[in-house]
């Protein structure tokens, strides 16, 4: 057996997140059915993490393990016509037997669109969670530091997850408007997250941008550890899996 590793993305509307379910549509399915078939036998595949329904990649990283090598632009190029439109094979590579794709991730790094504009534009509401309340920036770039560094992140985990170690690394947490779109875009790089994590940070930095947090209330809330002091989970379609760095 070869194993690939294989850089892709898809648009997450139509599926119900990345892993495998004995219900809905999923992107692991749809890149094992595709694979099984080229193979004729079955093929596993492994993700860097789990999306959830609606949400995106831009850079999700998979391994699996093929029967025979094949050249690598064959491989690429018969996986991505093969598999549904909305998912896009970018890049394949062969590695040795010890990469995993998610065992072995440092990074991740995700972006998240909030549509500011009035009126709304109907063209990215798969693509942007839409916030039409008034925004002081200025408080959420106030905030967003106090997000950076090694913290029990517990407050920004939404319940059903069955990670016991909450701890983790954000090293990076900004934001900028992209004017043409009337769209904030968050960035969040950290060496992992927890289950909605990211939705959460974003829903609670809105709420501090609308002045019913408090701009200096991250601090309190992390070390608080209560889900309920946070703010809401952010709609999933403004969330994309942008990066995974080994």
């Amino acid at each position: 057996m070869v194993r690939y590793k294989a850089l892709i993305a898809y648009d997450g509307t139509l599926f119900n997140g990345f892993q495998r379910q004995s219900e809905g549509r999923t992107v692991q399915e749809e890149l094992e059915r595709t694979l099984s078939k080229m193979a004729s036998q079955p093929i596993m595949v492994h993700g860097s993490g789990r999306t959830d329904a609606k949400v995106h990649a831009l850079g999700q990283v998979i391994h699996f393990d093929y029967p025979q090598a094949r050249p690598l632009e064959k491989m690429r190029f018969a996986l991505d016509t093969q598999t549904p439109e909305d998912i896009a094979v970018i890049k394949i590579e062969e590695v040795t037997e010890a990469f995993h794709a998610r065992y072995l991730v440092k990074e991740k790094v995700y972006e998240f669109h909030v549509q500011i504009g009035k009126p709304r534009s109907p063209f990215r509401r798969h693509y942007a969670s839409y916030y039409p309340y008034p925004l002081d920036l200025t408080k959420i770039e106030r905030a967003l530091p106090d997000l950076l560094g090694t913290h029990d992140f517990s407050a920004f985990c939404a319940s059903g997850s069955s990670v016991e170690d909450k701890t983790r690394t954000i090293y990076e947490a900004t934001m900028t408007y992209d004017e043409s779109l009337s769209e904030l875009v968050f960035t969040f790089r950290g060496d992992g997250f927890l289950y909605k994590m990211i939705r959460i940070l974003v829903g609670t930095l809105l709420k501090i941008g609308n002045g019913r947090l408090d701009e200096t209330s991250i601090p309190s809330i992390i070390a608080s550890k209560n889900r309920q002091l946070a703010g809401p989970t952010a709609h999933p379609e403004g969330l994309y899996l942008k990066e995974v760095r080994y």
